[in-house]
């Protein structure tokens, strides 16, 4: 083409063919258009070309706005170059099997399969929106009676399923036990605490939620002085749970060995060292009419002393518990007998070094003896009241808790106390209850505090004189007996249970454990309901989030084989631009 026919025109075609291999021809494909302002820098190398040719199919397809040279007539017959385009053209079309529907229809169902199966393992696998089961259990102590809820998955039943407190109740009034004369109160009693589990279970869960009503030593002390008021309180608290829509189980009282082993097994399940196999928490728990140390130690098999052996197998392990369960040695009747043993002459006035100096209290002796623990001290010629005062030395109330203990006889290796075998101590321990209240009441639930200092913190406050006490914390229930139930604790857990300034540490004070509240009831209804299984229960090797992820990437590998199986029928391609 001449130059003078070039610079005439101002837009050029430029083809990029594609030479593709495919079935052993070439082919070449038409890719674009370039419009340039000025081609004459581009076209000097290849003026030693005289004429162009252009297949029709092609020209008719460009913009009309694209002059074309008088060199590229249409009317012009094909040049055998155009004749190869188009035969090679229709060749490729012939043999490349990417157009043909079979391989089409396969490749969508590639890809169904494989969205189908990742769809089925996720929502198989999903997460079940949550339900939950329900129990109730009420625990009938000495000085007052408490409700709990608690709630746990419904699809875990026997498994791995939590249990948790979801709320407490504490009945107004004193215990069960205290309404031997007038057995019908006792129901009464229990009715706003029922009315409010009413209203936090739901309405669709109420025929299956259990109620559980567990007594323990004050019931325990009503049952040994008159068996017929006991079960007087016992029918008029059934009636009053009857009424209600709930699953009444029935109520009875817990023998001091089972409120220990239950005790520790609330406190290590909510600490997980059942489920995990970890090494256990000892416990101990206070109450106000009995006291009970429940641990696990190596050095005892249960041989020694059966009676205080419990043995259980928990989720495939098996424990050999040491329990056993003081009754009178509760903070309460701990107290009467500290006062019997300093009224046993039937005096007019006492000194008591146990509580505040200025505190003066008239007391009835048949109020004092009115309980099996003290009932036999009583002294014939005892006058009707006593003038009982405070003296405030925290030594000398230690000196009259001791007077309580036995330590002289053991026909054991060792002994606690009244002739009680126990093995050494070992491990951990959590104490709850009246441990708990009196200790935090006192700021002096932090162990790491020595012995030696608590025991100091101690007599400073029970030498503070009580106008002082009374004007800083008004009429609070049990502050005169704060000085006591302090040093009773103390002196238990040293001179009755052994522990040492060195093993004093390794107690904690503790009140609930992840929102539940320690004690004897979770362990009772984990044991009636069956929530914990003896052996270990099976689990998926796999997490749900794990299986998922594991599901989707075999399926995009295997998309992707399925992509690379067919490389065969590929279309290899090289850029070679081209002007025409």
């Amino acid at each position: 083409m001449p130059n003078s026919v070039l610079q005439s025109h101002s837009t050029l075609l430029l083809s990029v063919p594609l030479s593709c291999q495919t079935g052993g021809k070439k082919v070449i494909f038409l890719l674009s258009l370039l419009h340039l302002p000025s081609a004459q820098s581009i076209i000097s190398p290849f003026s030693h070309f005289s004429s162009f040719s252009f297949p029709l199919s092609l020209s008719n397809s460009l913009p009309p706005s694209v002059p074309l040279p008088h060199h590229f007539s249409p009317s012009r017959s094909p040049s055998p170059v155009s004749k190869f385009i188009e035969v090679d053209n229709r060749e490729m079309k012939e043999k490349n099997h990417w157009h043909k529907p079979v391989t089409i229809i396969i490749s969508v169902i590639g890809v169904m399969a494989i969205v189908a199966l990742v769809t089925v393992a996720v929502l198989q696998n999903r997460p079940l929106s949550q339900k939950y089961k329900y129990g109730i259990v009420m625990d009938a102590g000495s000085s007052h009676t408490a409700l709990y809820i608690y709630a746990w998955p419904a699809e875990k039943d026997n498994n791995t399923g939590r249990v948790e407190q979801t709320h407490s109740c504490k009945v107004k009034g004193p215990g069960i036990s205290s309404y031997a004369s007038n057995p019908s109160k006792a129901g009464e009693s229990l009715r706003v605490c029922m009315q409010e589990a009413k209203q936090l279970v739901p309405a669709n869960h109420h025929s299956e939620t259990p109620v559980y009503l567990g007594a323990t030593a004050g019931m325990r002390l009503l049952n040994l002085e008159d068996s017929s008021a006991s079960d007087k309180v016992f029918q008029a608290v059934e009636g009053a749970l009857q009424k209600f829509p709930f699953s009444f189980q029935g109520a009875r009282i817990l023998s001091g060995q089972e409120e220990g082993a239950f005790g520790w097994v609330t406190v290590n399940y909510l600490d997980d060292r059942l489920k995990q196999g970890l090494e256990t928490k000892g416990a101990l728990d206070l109450g106000g009419a009995s006291t009970q140390i429940s641990f696990v130690s190596d050095t005892f098999d249960g041989s020694e002393s059966p009676d205080n052996n419990v043995n259980f197998r928990l989720y495939g392990n098996d424990y050999n518990l040491y329990t056993h369960s003081f009754l009178c040695y509760g903070k309460d009747q701990a107290l009467r007998m500290t006062l019997a043993q300093q009224t046993l002459s039937g005096p007019g006035s006492i000194l008591d070094p146990c509580f505040h100096p200025g505190y003066t209290d008239t007391k009835n002796y048949s109020v004092l003896y009115d309980s099996p623990c003290v009932s036999k001290m009583k002294h014939q010629n005892a006058t009707a009241t006593f003038t009982h005062k405070g003296g405030g030395d925290f030594l000398q109330c230690q000196d009259v808790i001791k007077r309580i203990f036995n330590f002289k006889h053991c026909k054991y290796n060792q002994c606690s106390f009244n002739g009680i075998f126990q093995p050494f101590l070992q491990g951990q321990y959590g104490a709850f209850s009246a441990y708990y209240f009196v200790m935090d009441f006192l700021n002096l639930t932090d162990t790491s505090i020595p012995l030696e200092d608590v025991k100091e913190k101690l007599k400073r406050y029970c030498a503070t004189p009580w106008s002082e006490l009374t004007q800083q914390h008004g009429n609070l229930k049990y502050l005169a007996e704060y000085c006591f139930s302090g040093t009773y604790i103390v002196t238990l857990l040293t001179e009755g249970y052994n522990f040492t300034s060195q093993t004093y540490p390794t107690i904690k004070y503790i009140k609930k454990i992840k929102g539940s509240d320690a004690g004897w009831t979770l362990g009772y209804m984990l044991n009636l309901t069956n929530m914990i299984p003896a052996e270990a229960p099976d689990t998926p090797p796999l997490p749900h989030a794990g299986y998922v992820s594991i599901v989707t990437i075999m399926a995009i590998l295997l998309f992707i084989l399925f992509i690379v199986s067919l490389r065969p029928l590929w279309p290899r391609c090289s850029k070679q631009p081209h002007i025409i």
